[in-house]
């Protein structure tokens, strides 16, 4: 296991950072679903968070290129930065939508979608905690990808059900078209959750 003091090593912690950040992104997202009247707040956190998540980014890609010899090869390191900044980029749309429409009370699809976030979230932090010692940890790190794939999975059927739901009785169907949308990306982003979790399961296949 590499020093913590290593440049090499300064990848992990600034993984596990923007982890961190794609993690905040979710509870806020959550909590605005739960409290919609909390929505003007959860807009300008979700703002100020995607700056953060910006400049973490920078960051990164600022160390890819100064150093010469990286613990993962460079194009794992660029993908999966951008893909966990993605995160929050999917969270801020899904706020601002929610915003810009104007939405009545949530529905318990778009609640269940959000918690199910959270959760990926979640695990995606326990991963990049753990990447550092990517041997030692190769079977925690499949069984959390495991985790997010089935919970992706989960996703993909409450995302159908609700779309369904909506198109059944009195509907407005501007709502209909409001909650179509918002409900799409939070599947989008339950979906790009997958995709870091298969990302990363190319990086165990190289390494561990």
């Amino acid at each position: 296991m590499l020093a913590l003091n290593s440049k090499k090593n300064k990848f992990f912690v600034l993984f596990s950072e923007s982890a961190r950040l794609a993690q905040k992104g979710a509870y806020i997202l959550h909590d605005a679903l739960i409290r919609p009247e909390s929505l003007p707040e959860k807009v300008k956190q979700v703002f100020d968070l995607e700056h953060e998540a910006d400049e973490l980014n920078d960051e990164i890609l600022d160390n890819l290129h100064q150093t010469f010899i990286t613990p993962l090869d460079r194009e794992d390191i660029f993908a999966l930065t951008n893909q966990l900044d993605d995160i929050v980029d999917y969270v801020e749309d899904i706020v601002e939508r929610m915003a810009l429409f104007r939405v009545s009370k949530p529905t318990g699809g778009a609640i269940e979608l959000g918690k199910l976030l959270v959760l990926c979230t979640d695990e995606l932090v326990s991963v990049f905690d753990l990447l550092a010692n990517i041997k030692g940890n190769r079977e925690k790190i499949l069984d959390l990808t495991k985790n997010i794939v089935e919970m992706e999975e989960k996703g993909d059927h409450i995302y159908r059900e609700e779309v369904a739901r909506l198109f059944i009785g009195n509907v407005d169907p501007i709502d209909i078209i409001k909650w179509k949308e918002i409900l799409e990306l939070q599947e989008d982003a339950l979906d790009h959750c997958e995709r870091i979790a298969d990302q990363l399961k190319g990086v165990l296949m190289k390494y561990a």
